[in-house]
C-alpha cells in the first residue's frame, strides 16, 4: 500500500477573520455558477453563521473584482471548480496572494483526489464536498473559520497502487505535472488557461498599458486590475510586467493561426 504523499504545507497564519467576534460584521464571497446553490450556502452563511452580507458571482473573474472592490472588507470567500474561470484548484493561488487576510476555501461536487491536494497546494483553508448537509455543512465552514484546515476523509485514503496505476496510466514522462506539459509541449495551452478577462489584460499590457489605462479600458477598478495582472504573473511564471510582455506578445502572436478562443 503506497503512502499518501506529503504536501508542501504552508504553515496557517491566524487572521482576524477567524477570531472575529459575532457581534461583528462579516462579509462573504460565494463563487458558484450554480444559482440555486449559491442560494443555499448564502442561506447558511447568513442564518445559521452570523454573516451580515453575502456577494454571490457566477465566475471567477467576477470573484476577483468583488473582492478588489471590498479589498480587506471580506472575511470568507468560497469557490467552486467547475465555473467560468476556474481553470483548476490551482487559480485559487492569485487568490490568496492578492487577498491573504481572505479565508479562502474550495466547495466543490469533485471528490477527485489530486483537486483536493492541488487546493491545499495554493493555499486553499479547506476542500469541503457539496454534498453535504446544512448542519454538516456549518459546522465545518466553522472550523475553517476557527483556524483549521479542512479536507474529506477520503484523502486519507491510499492512493492507487503502483500496479494499477501503471495499467491505466501514460508513461512517467506522459504525466509530469500539467504546467510543465504546457510549456514544454504547447506554450499556447497557457492561454487556454487564462479567463477571458485575463487575456484583455494580458492583451494590453502586451500593448504597454499602465493599470489605470487598463482599468479604464475595461471598465475595470484598479484594485481588480492589479489581481488580474498578479495572476497572470503568476501564470507566465514571470516577476515583473516587462517581462509579462515580452512573454504575453510571444504567447499571442503565436497563437494567432490556431485556436484562440480563451475561457469563458
Amino acid at each position: 500500500m503506497d503512502a499518501v504523499p506529503e504536501m508542501p504545507f504552508r504553515p496557517l497564519e491566524l487572521n482576524p477573520t477567524m477570531t472575529k467576534p459575532l457581534s461583528v460584521p462579516r462579509r462573504a464571497v460565494v463563487a458558484d455558477d450554480d444559482e440555486y446553490f449559491r442560494l443555499a450556502l448564502s442561506a447558511i452563511l447568513v442564518r445559521r453563521l452570523n454573516f451580515t452580507e453575502v456577494i454571490e458571482t457566477g465566475s471567477l473573474d467576477e470573484a476577483l473584482a468583488r473582492l478588489g472592490e471590498h479589498d480587506g472588507e471580506v472575511d470568507l470567500a468560497l469557490f467552486d471548480l467547475d465555473m467560468p474561470g476556474m481553470g483548476s484548484a490551482k487559480s485559487l493561488s492569485a487568490v490568496r496572494e492578492c487577498f491573504p487576510s481572505v479565508v479562502a476555501a474550495i466547495v466543490s461536487a469533485s471528490t477527485d483526489r489530486r483537486d483536493i491536494l492541488l487546493a491545499l497546494e495554493a493555499g486553499a483553508h479547506g476542500y469541503v464536498p457539496k454534498g453535504l448537509g446544512a448542519a454538516e455543512m456549518t459546522r465545518i465552514i466553522e472550523m475553517i473559520l476557527s483556524g483549521a484546515i479542512y479536507v474529506p476523509p477520503s484523502l486519507a485514503e491510499a492512493p492507487p497502487s503502483a500496479a494499477a496505476r501503471t495499467s491505466a496510466s501514460p508513461s512517467p514522462a506522459a504525466i509530469s505535472s500539467p504546467s510543465s506539459r504546457q510549456e514544454d509541449d504547447d506554450p499556447n495551452g497557457i492561454l487556454k488557461d487564462l479567463t477571458r478577462r485575463q487575456r484583455d489584460v494580458l492583451m494590453l499590457i502586451v500593448d504597454g498599458k499602465a493599470n489605470k489605462e487598463i482599468a479604464r479600458a475595461l471598465s475595470l477598478s484598479e484594485g481588480t486590475v492589479k489581481v488580474h495582472v498578479a495572476a497572470l504573473l503568476r501564470t507566465l511564471k514571470v516577476s515583473n510586467r516587462a517581462a509579462a510582455a515580452v512573454h504575453g506578445a510571444r504567447l499571442l502572436f503565436s497563437n494567432r493561426d490556431g485556436d484562440d478562443s480563451p475561457r469563458p
